[in-house]
């Protein structure tokens, strides 16, 4: 039989053990109308025990979508990924421009004794005003613009401008030379771009583990409830075996032993059914933990599709590339990485002194109402006029302006703050470069594994069809010779037994293909399509 067929084949092969035992349960045409048994089909039969079985059918693409909404670890890797946004933002705005501004009014009487200070106590108001907007470059430039405007009302008889307008502009710049230049000041920025990056593969990894781990479940619980249900046939045959044995020991025509041996088998039996019971809950159990929905009713889930059982894998060298350039695992560990690289790439400018250079131009004006003043018989005035825009403009034309340029220098004796933080990130950087290219030989050993496994999953489902056509045969000759009372009813259980593991063998070897092909899809981080170009379901 082809290996196309062998899904087919495995399916008879179960229910042909079934029909095995009940013939064997009916060695003879009298006893077998005595004992009430009748031939079966073998697909209605494990069609039957399956149904019989019970559970909440349950598609794998449905499985898939449920898992994806709801697995605890894809909500939390979205989770971090809106954190790292949200980090990425809050770096961001830090070179964002700023604008400010400020309002003061200000009121003092002031007594004094002077001949020239009339009257007696001195009343000043003054209201000021500044307003401007600053920003900070990523390459730690620094630049603020402002504009002042102060207005004085005061008594004082001295006064020459009442109320006095007076206006500033300032333009300054300071520009770090040393530490702070660059990546002294973007590092966080840059920093928390990579973890972005990171926390984006991270969230890619966990859809495409969940997806796998979902699928590999799925499977698993397809060969187990198989399994059980082999294992029920079993007990229902060897319940009939050793009601058979009885009915002959009675007649006289085996022993004791042959009674007993079909007890031991039955007992043995039923306690392998209840095992693979429990794990066939469990397993819907971890399913459901995956999905997060229970079954309804409180049953577990039955899974109704098939697995694929033919693969033609594209070369290892080709799937080893498609892994090291999708592999979300290995992107993460390479966006961790570039983190702390990020992060020493700063340290290295701000382990070293302090040396800015900085630079101011302004402009200053002078308005306001001019008044006269009588100074020992002379009059005296200014020429000003003029309000706060009369001010402003002159500030902002420069009509009187300054500048000045220097350096700021600050040089720690020892340095040593700034040479230890450095020292640490690169060796930081240093151990996750290790890690790095330790999951990259992790992942080619585990393509190369599972692409072997694949591989020879064609010989390895052959190979257990062919075990359990023999053991099918086995059954069939143990039958006829225990018609013809040449061996023992303990000889046909263990030929039934061997029957079942090979069949399980088979099962576990078609569930072993469709998982290694869930964990390159995972590996490679691709669709089936372009890992399997000729698979079929």
């Amino acid at each position: 039989m082809r290996t196309s067929d062998f899904f087919a084949a495995g399916r008879i092969g179960v229910l042909c053990l079934a029909l095995a035992l009940l013939c064997l349960a009916a060695p003879r045409r009298a006893a077998a109308q005595q004992s009430g048994f009748s031939s079966v089909d073998p697909d209605s039969a494990l069609a039957e025990t399956l149904r019989a079985m019970g559970g909440q059918p349950l598609q794998l693409g449905l499985a898939t979508r449920l898992a994806l909404e709801n697995a605890t670890a894809v909500r939390a890797a979205r989770a971090a990924a809106r954190a790292a946004e949200g980090e990425l933002q809050r770096e961001r705005g830090a070179f964002d421009p700023e604008l400010f501004a400020d309002l003061t009014t200000r009121r003092a009487e002031t007594p004094s004794s002077s001949p020239f200070a009339r009257p007696d106590v001195v009343e000043n108001e003054e209201t000021s005003t500044s307003a401007g907007a600053r920003i900070r470059l990523p390459i730690g430039t620094e630049i603020e613009a402002s504009i002042g405007a102060v207005r004085l009302d005061t008594n004082s008889e001295f006064a020459s401008v009442d109320p006095e307008y007076r206006a500033d502009g300032t333009l300054e710049l300071r520009q770090p030379l040393l530490k702070g230049f660059g990546a002294g000041t973007s590092s966080a920025r840059s920093a928390a771009e990579r973890n972005l990056e990171a926390a984006q593969a991270a969230y890619r990894d966990a859809l495409l583990a969940t997806r796998a781990e979902v699928e590999k479940t799925y499977w698993l619980l397809y060969a187990t409830e198989r399994d059980a249900a082999v294992q029920l046939l079993i007990v229902e045959q060897g319940e009939a075996l050793l009601e058979q044995a009885r009915l002959r020991n009675r007649a006289g025509l085996v022993g004791p032993n042959q009674v007993a041996n079909a007890r031991v088998f039955v007992a043995s039996q039923r306690i392998v059914s209840l095992d693979q019971g429990e794990r066939l809950e469990r397993i819907s159990d971890e399913l459901a933990v995956l999905l997060g929905v229970r079954p309804d009713g409180g049953s577990r889930y039955r899974p109704i599709d098939e697995p694929p059982n033919e693969f033609s894998v594209a070369p290892v060298e080709s799937l080893l590339d498609r892994a090291f350039a999708n592999n979300a695992a290995l992107r993460v560990s390479e966006g961790n990485l570039h983190i702390i690289e990020a992060y020493a790439s700063g340290a290295r400018w701000n382990g070293l002194p302090s040396l800015d250079l900085i630079g101011r131009l302004g402009g200053h004006g002078l308005a306001g109402t001019s008044r006269e003043i009588n100074f020992g018989g002379e009059i005296l005035s200014v020429d000003t006029k003029g309000g706060y825009a009369e001010a402003l403009s002159q500030a902002l034309g420069r009509d009187a302006g300054s500048w000045s340029v220097g350096v700021e220098l600050s040089f720690p004796l020892t340095l040593r703050p700034g040479r230890g933080e450095r020292s640490r990130l690169q060796a930081e950087a240093e151990r996750l470069r290790q890690g790095v290219e330790s999951v990259r030989r992790s992942l080619e050993m585990r393509v190369r594994t599972v692409h072997r496994e694949l591989d020879n999953s064609r010989l390895r489902l052959e190979l257990a069809h062919e075990g359990v056509d023999a053991s099918l045969e086995q059954v069939r000759i143990g039958v006829i010779e225990y018609d013809n009372g040449r061996t023992t009813a303990f000889e046909v259980v263990r030929l039934g037994a061997d029957l079942a593991g090979a069949q399980q063998r088979l099962s576990e070897a078609l569930v072993r293909a469709a998982t290694a092909a869930a964990d390159l899809r995972y590996l490679t981080a691709e669709s089936s399509d372009s890992i399997f170009p000729e698979a079929s379901n």
